[in-house]
């Protein structure tokens, strides 16, 4: 028997697509829900950016609940590349943090002019769902799977390979 997102992930897919939270401070049944404004300074691959805040402090930020495929990989260039054209320098930007990375990364889901700027990512076929950190992002998740599963259907972009070597595994090698 189907699990609850199992069903919502085949009943649900068109009403959730286009509905991403909007930034802004409120609070729900599990936690508040706190976004903070940015501007965008650059881009790197297709899931990090650097960004400055208000008061000047530069930090580095990891699209949560993604991940997109390598610079060295099929479609990383791609994927880079529209990462800049969605926040292109200068862009404000609001973040929902969720974690610190490994890597001292703000992790967080971004949003631009009000919109998932990782489920643009993912419904585009330019990144894919990272599963291991969806948890992060528990109030959206859905919309991700169910924007993954689009993706790949219609072999948008990453999924258009006939066998795609999902991101976490290239970069452990196997490819």
């Amino acid at each position: 028997m189907p699990n609850l997102r199992q069903l919502l992930s085949i009943l649900l897919p068109p009403l959730l697509l286009g509905c991403s939270p909007p930034p802004s401070t409120t609070t729900n049944d599990i936690n508040p829900v706190k976004t903070i404004s940015y501007t965008v300074v650059s881009t790197g691959d297709g899931d990090t950016l650097k960004v400055q805040s208000q008061d000047g402090t530069s930090s580095k930020v990891r699209v949560g609940c993604i991940d997109a495929p390598e610079s060295s990989q099929e479609y990383g260039p791609e994927a880079g590349q529209r990462l800049k054209v969605l926040l292109p320098s200068g862009a404000t930007i609001e973040l929902r943090e969720i974690d610190i990375d490994q890597y001292g990364r703000t992790v967080a889901e971004i949003y631009s002019e009000g919109k998932s700027v990782g489920l643009q990512l993912v419904r585009e076929g330019y990144s894919v769902v990272y599963h291991r950190y969806l948890d992060g992002c528990s109030d959206t998740a859905d919309q991700y799977v169910a924007a993954e599963e689009e993706a790949r259907s219609q072999r948008l972009n990453f999924w258009s390979q006939s066998d795609p070597v999902m991101p976490w595994d290239y970069r452990r090698g196997k490819r």
